[in-house]
């Protein structure tokens, strides 16, 4: 396997025409070249969101209010395109960088751009409108490309990632109160040394442990561990 590091932006042409078989940039950047690649796996990180915003003084509340108006953005053929869906038809101003200042320059009346956690917006003066495109990085790849096994590897880890492994010991007669709060299908079970206690080991979802953890301590569990995983092969 040979490796390229270049610019994110370039990754989805490079893709296209067959420089390379696959690579690895943002959904939003595939959108905006409109590059003839596939999808071939979202990875599970660098999410952020495409908004509409405007300066707090705006009278403008909602995207249908943006019609006739200046739109300064770094992504104009995505923002036409997702503007024009919700029947929205705007002046686009293309930018290159520091789009969050265009309101105060009188270039523009809005900004669409790229939004995390929105303390750029909040520290330039804007509030959003709504949310046009949610983005995250993505493996792409060529057609008739062989990917298969790289997917597979790398679907295996995102899938670990995104879980974690639970074990507990508890009182046998808890063990269905316990296994509908894991939500597993099917934990393992297993017998302990101490007449009536059973160990129960179970994946979950990593998003929810912080909240499972105490859920689980009050219906009787005890001995628990959270262990991450490393790959996962469903």
């Amino acid at each position: 396997m040979e490796v390229l590091l270049v610019r994110a932006a370039d990754i989805p042409e490079y893709v296209q025409d067959g420089v390379v078989d696959c690579g690895i940039t943002g959904a939003d950047l595939v959108a905006e070249r409109g590059a003839r690649v596939t999808e071939l796996l979202r990875l599970g990180f660098g999410g952020c969101t495409l908004e509409a915003a405007v300066p707090q003084e705006s009278p403008v509340a909602e995207l249908a209010s943006l019609a006739g108006l200046r739109v300064a953005t770094v992504y104009p053929h995505l923002t036409a395109r997702l503007l024009a869906e919700r029947g929205v038809a705007v002046g686009l101003v293309d930018v290159t960088g520091s789009v969050e200042v265009a309101p105060r320059l009188g270039l523009a009346d809005a900004i669409v751009d790229l939004v995390s956690s929105g303390n750029t917006l909040r520290t330039n003066g804007l509030r959003s409108l709504g949310t046009l495109f949610r983005s995250e990085a993505v493996l792409i790849g060529r057609a008739g490309a062989d990917t298969g096994q790289l997917v597979a590897m790398m679907r295996a880890v995102v899938e670990g990632r995104a879980h974690r492994y639970v074990m507990l010991n508890a009182p046998e007669s808890r063990l269905d109160a316990i296994c509908e709060l894991v939500g597993s299908r099917s934990p393992s079970v297993l017998p302990l040394a101490e007449p009536g206690m059973v160990a129960v080991h179970a994946l979950v979802d990593a998003s929810r442990v912080w909240k499972l953890l105490p859920e689980l301590e009050a219906a009787g569990a005890t001995s628990i561990l959270v262990v991450p995983v490393e790959r996962m092969v469903s």
